[in-house]
């Protein structure tokens, strides 16, 4: 008598509700919606809507920054305090625990993506930004005692809780035009140098200039001046991830499939998010792969690909 055990035959229909499933858990919906949005776009295991779930760290092509990136997470308690502390100072302490928290990175080789989360002097213009809504909405700043107390706890996240406001309108104050950003950072600058706290005074004569070389005119190669300007992609993607730890949505470097036509089906790389006045991202700037411009795409219009986050949730 033979003992081997003929094959299970496959239930139909199996494998697509595991795949509802997932997606269900993923997304946080009903396993009714997770069906419908599985039927309707067409999502293959593992993918979700943009409008669900949360990228912070996209698994991306620059092996130097994924190591940055783990080593972080690994930090000891006593390293995590010494950050929050860091980071709990306004405005120079905080810009430049962000800098180190979302470093550098590249897109993907052939996408047409170039730097992200990159270029000189990003660390100055996070601590400007924070100067101008000290001098404009100095209501949205956290009280110094608090930011003090939470640091001691060692948990980045709740200091981003406690920066929330001044975060978000750092972020919105980079959608300006150029011109009317720099007047802005100008204008701060020179009040806080009138300051009387003589730590404010100083920080400020420092970043005045800082701001007066990024802004002092450059000769080129071919004898044109121009001036460089002001990183404000990278910091704008840095504050992009930034929110988006809180608020979920998909950092810079997330790769993504588009919905609509004329680029339906085409994978693509967030480089920015587009944010209303509270909440996740309602939309994203995205550079489809190959492409010689960017596009905008709703939130709603795009699959975020499988194994997109590089540490675990």
């Amino acid at each position: 008598m033979s003992d081997h055990h003929p094959r299970r035959t496959p239930t139909p229909g199996r494998a697509r509700k595991r795949a509802i499933r997932e997606h269900a858990a993923q997304a946080g919906v009903a396993y009714s919606v997770a069906a419908r949005h599985l039927e309707a776009v067409g999502l293959r295991p593992g993918e979700t809507l943009a409008t669900y779930g949360r990228t912070i760290y996209p698994i991306g092509f620059d092996p130097h920054r994924q190591l940055l990136v783990e080593r972080r997470e690994r930090r000891s308690f006593e390293e995590r305090v010494s950050d929050t502390r860091r980071a709990a100072v306004l405005p120079h302490g905080r810009a430049e625990h962000l800098v180190e928290r979302f470093p550098p990175s590249r897109g993907r080789t052939g996408s047409g993506v170039g730097p992200l989360y990159q270029g000189e002097g990003r660390e100055e213009l996070l601590a400007m930004l924070y100067v101008v809504i000290a001098a404009e909405s100095p209501g949205l700043l956290p009280e110094v005692g608090d930011l003090a107390w939470i640091a001691e706890l060692g948990e980045d996240t709740a200091l981003d809780t406690a920066c929330a406001e001044v975060d978000r309108e750092a972020r919105r104050l980079l959608d300006q035009e150029s011109l009317v950003l720099w007047s802005a950072i100008e204008k701060a600058l020179a009040a806080a140098e009138r300051s009387a706290d003589w730590q404010i005074r100083q920080e400020a004569i420092r970043q005045s200039a800082l701001f007066g070389t990024m802004m002092t005119p450059c000769v080129g190669y071919e004898g044109e001046p121009y001036v460089a300007g002001l990183p404000s992609v990278g910091a704008r993607q840095i504050l992009d991830a930034l929110l988006i730890v809180a608020d979920d949505g998909h950092a810079p470097g997330t790769r993504v499939r588009l919905l609509r036509q004329p680029h339906e089906a085409q994978s693509a790389t967030v480089i920015g998010a587009t944010w209303g006045s509270s909440g996740p991202p309602v939309g994203y700037l995205v550079w489809p792969d190959g492409a010689t411009a960017s596009l905008s795409a709703r939130a709603e219009d795009l699959v975020v690909l499988a194994d997109q986050e590089a540490l675990p949730r």
